[in-house]
């Protein structure tokens, strides 16, 4: 929509009103406490910020933290293994917690027996090893595996053990589950008889699907071990897994009614900390007939190192806990129970409170309409969120056009982090659903695959279809600010007109609010103007270094020299003119800039040194965390309000910001006193070294965290991942500094222009210009920026000579969310990613990516502005642009 009121269809579902038309009684939040307090006091992290990945991981409380690191200081924990007091009071606390484990399930150790795994995984993969499987032979078929389609990963693999076996691995579709034929008791057969000569069949299915949320019947764990209802028509004794691991955290499991006889559990799922632990609850009827190959750690009760005899411990837990248990981990728990008790008064409360705020979102996004009465988003649902029995707290979707078409999940994925909200994409580990709900056929997967796609990257659409869905999913510390930042989002996004200010999703201390920075919004540039069309105006005084080189360095391997008179261009360009197509003018250099610290503010020139890795010092430094994870503007915005400056008469790097004293950083390490370093940049390993303790406290003062400086070691070589180009051989691949893709990056002024010009908004004096074309070049974070080009015409360059150096075009840049933070204030604004995505068909690209070729450094070499670049064009372009860019080779030599 241009200008003007909304459409009703972006007006926000109000929730008194949602609750009113409610057919059932809705709760929302834990009795007379505030959850505003409780978020505040447990949750203060959360500030500004709306986490929608619950299905994922759940958050922990800080009281938890608080509770289980007092327990520590104050204890002394062994390993429970030995015999010492400490060892006997792990042993004590760790029995404590598998008894509060079965007590919130509401079972005991009579009927249950809790294994510690490391998550969900783990118990899956040990029921497969360990289940009594029966191998086909003379006398009967053997034992059957069934799963439902709709089933994590982790199920759907036991089925690489079962084959292993000889045993037969049948997926049965939720609809035929659902319509598989229920007999009584009599035709069934006796449930309880003896199961000798019957070979044991296992059924797995989801209590909640991780991709929709839909909550299969428990009682389908009674129907299929009594024979009333089954997965497949095989002869035998039926016993079921319950994945819980989705269901449990949000809803209470009651397993004195739903007897299943494998439980796989992980805690995180329920309390967010410990992480890498779970439990495999095993029904104690069963418990006997697993079988047990390997032995470790205190799995033994005795064997024989030199003879094959070994007898495993009576306890089930001991004899399937191969070595020492996470036991501080497992001590954690306690204080998870403790906490999620007191705080919500049980899981029965959880259980309404995440529905409620589920429905009423799932209502709200279902009334949204575009202007032509198009729905918003494709909802994906077996349940249409009747009650939670029938549904957890999970909404999968994708969001459409006006025309209903479905905009990549990755797209929406970049623009829900420009309002500081967290969800999850993609198939979640669950390719049965994601097939059904999205109807992507079995040739199409094999397809995706073929066309690069894998499980969990950004390729979202593949020839228009999605290969996966955006979702949301709630916790029990979930807020109704949390689900209205939620959809005032969509409608910000996809019903309101634009706008260039940031558009806040709640008042500055609510969840969803964008953090207020007093500091940025009186930024310095970093360098000259930005964006200055002419070369010779307000140049910055550290790039004029190599405007006045020696005379001697004047060699074969400098570009062209910039130009002096208007004349000689002019002259040029009516060459080209007589020659090419009247659309194409000259190309020239406009622009240079090098980012010495990655994600940082630019460094201007207009004559600079080229080195092996890209223009000379480009990327070579880094800003990491206490961790030494690379930061950039995505988690720390402020990051382009650091100006580093490059002296080479010097040989430092002058790092200034406001309100800090300017810091010098040498350009080159001391080889002698160095001490080596390892990180990774886009999952690359490279070796770097620390810059030392007194750049790290000037980062760490102004960005109020401890932060390190690292530069990438001058003896390190890494190359690029994969090869670009038509023709590229191995012996030119590129190697890189602390890029994420390539050594250069090239936007053209003409593509800017006509994305600035979709921006601007119309006013009683035409057209006002929200952003200016020094703002825009610099979000785009560019090295290279030429003119005398038609709009994204340099996507279709195979290579670009400028002097007499020669670049190969390696493809388009995709972007992220970075290019929405103005540079010269740290702010986000979110119309330049909206617009872009509006303009490229939903694929966000804008700029190339060049690679040097046959680079000589025996001389010095340049790039200069004023430059002229000198494309050639794909020769798949069915156009008669190629002899004319071979003309207007001819014509320029």
């Amino acid at each position: 929509m241009a200008g003007g009121a909304a459409h009703p269809g972006a007006e926000l579902l109000a929730f008194a009103r949602f609750l009113d038309s409610s057919l059932q009684p809705l709760v929302y939040g834990y009795g007379p406490g505030s959850l505003r307090e409780l978020r505040a006091r447990e949750f203060g992290r959360l500030a500004g910020t709306v986490y929608l990945d619950h299905a994922g991981a759940t958050l922990f409380p800080q009281s938890q933290i608080t509770s289980f690191m007092k327990d520590l200081m104050e204890n002394v924990y062994g390993n429970p293994h030995s015999q010492n007091i400490s060892s006997k009071l792990t042993h004590d606390t760790v029995e404590h917690v598998r008894f509060r484990i079965l007590a919130h399930f509401h079972t005991s150790p009579e009927d249950y027996t809790v294994i510690f795994t490391s998550g969900s995984t783990a118990a899956l993969k040990l029921v497969a090893e360990a289940f009594p499987w029966v191998s086909p032979g003379p006398e009967g078929s053997g034992s059957c595996f069934c799963y439902l389609t709709d089933s994590h990963t982790s199920v759907v693999g036991m089925r690489k053990i079962t084959a292993a076996m000889n045993v037969t691995s049948i997926p049965v579709r939720p609809e035929d589950m659902w319509s598989a034929d229920r007999q009584d008791a009599a035709a069934a057969g006796d449930p309880t008889g003896d199961p000798t000569g019957q070979p044991p069949h296992l059924f797995c299915y989801p209590a909640q699907s991780n991709f929709s949320g839909t909550r299969y019947p428990l009682s389908w764990i009674g129907e299929v071990k009594s024979g009333r209802r089954r997965p497949a028509s095989r002869p035998g004794k039926w016993f079921v897994l319950l994945d819980a691991a989705a269901f449990v955290g949000t809803s209470p499991l009651d397993l004195s009614v739903h007897q299943a006889d494998f439980v796989p559990l992980s805690f995180y799922k329920i309390f967010g900390f410990p992480t890498g632990l779970g439990a495999l609850l095993v029904n104690n009827r069963l418990a006997p007939l697993l079988r047990k190959t390997y032995f470790g750690g205190g799995t033994a009760a005795a064997y024989l190192a030199g003879d094959d005899f070994y007898v495993p411990r009576e306890s089930v837990a001991e004899r399937f806990e191969d070595g020492t248990i996470s036991f501080l981990d497992v001590i954690a728990l306690k204080h998870g129970f403790d906490a999620l008790e007191r705080l919500t008064g049980g899981m029965e409360n959880v259980r309404q409170h995440t529905f409620t705020l589920a429905q009423y979102t799932y209502a709200a996004l279902s009334s949204l309409r575009y202007p032509n009465g198009a729905p918003v988003v494709q909802i994906y649902t077996d349940s249409e969120f009747s009650s939670p029995e029938v549904q957890g707290p999970v909404i999968s979707f994708n969001v459409l056009d006006e025309n209903g078409n479905i905009i990549g999940y990755s797209q929406v994925d970049k623009m829900a982090s420009l309002h500081n909200i967290h969800v999850r994409t993609g198939c979640f580990c669950n390719t049965g659903a994601c097939q059904r709900h999205l109807g992507i056929s079995d040739e199409m997967v094999k397809k995706h695959l073929q066309a690069g796609h894998v499980c969990g990257d950004n390729v979202d659409l593949i020839d228009g279809q999605p290969t996966g869905s955006v979702r949301i999913s709630f916790g029990y510390m979930s807020t109704l600010e949390d689900a209205q930042a939620f959809l005032r989002f969509i409608i910000a996004t996809r019903l309101r007109p634009s706008h260039s200010q940031p558009l806040p999703l709640a008042t500055p201390g609510e969840a969803g609010a964008p953090p207020e920075d007093s500091e940025a919004q009186n930024a310095v540039p970093a360098t000259r103007a930005r964006g200055s069309p002419s070369p010779q105006e307000g140049a910055s005084p550290h790039s004029g270094v190599w405007n006045n080189l020696p005379a001697t360095e004047d060699a074969e391997g400098l570009c062209l020299p910039l130009l002096e008179a208007t004349g000689t261009q002019q002259t040029t360009s009516e060459k080209a003119a007589d020659v090419l197509d009247g659309d194409l003018r000259l190309h020239v250099v406009t622009n240079l800039y090098l980012y010495p610290i990655k994600s940082c503010a630019a460094f201007e020139v207009t004559r600079w040194p080229l080195g092996s890795q890209g223009l000379l010092y480009d990327r070579s430094w880094m800003v990491v965390n206490h961790n030494g994870i690379c930061l950039s503007q995505k988690q720390e915005p402020r990051l382009c309000l650091i100006q580093p400056f490059i002296d080479l008469q010097r040989r430092v790097m002058v790092i200034k910001a406001q309100g800090m004293e300017p810091i010098e950083v040498p350009l080159e390490e001391n080889s002698e006193q160095v001490q080596i370093c390892q990180s990774k940049v886009c999952a690359d390993r490279v070796n770097t070294y620390d810059c030392g303790e007194k750049i790290s406290n000037w980062l760490s003062k102004f960005f109020g965290r401890p932060y390190h400086l690292i530069k990438q070691s001058s003896d390190f070589q890494r190359s690029a991942k994969k090869k670009h180009g038509k023709d590229q051989s191995a012996h030119t691949t590129a190697t890189l500094s602390l890029v994420n893709e390539a050594q250069y990056l090239l936007i053209n002024r003409s593509s800017i222009l006509e994305l600035q010009h979709q921006l601007s908004t119309s006013c009683e004096n035409g057209k006002e210009e929200l952003f200016p074309m020094n703002n825009l070049i610099s979000r785009f974070r560019a090295n290279i920026i030429t003119d005398g080009t038609r709009a994204f015409e340099e996507e279709k360059w195979d290579a670009i000579s400028v002097g007499s150096l020669h670049f190969q075009v390696l493809g388009p840049c995709n972007r992220c969310q970075m290019i929405c933070i103005d540079q010269q204030t740290g702010q986000r604004n979110q119309d330049v990613f909206q617009k872009l995505s509006e303009r490229r068909e939903r694929k966000v690209k804008f700029g190339v990516y060049l690679m040097h070729t046959s680079l000589d450094l025996s001389s010095p070499c340049y790039l200069s502005v004023g430059s002229q670049v000198l494309p050639l064009l794909k020769e798949n372009i069915e156009h008669h642009d190629i002899p004319a860019a071979e003309k207007f080779q001819d014509a320029i030599s």
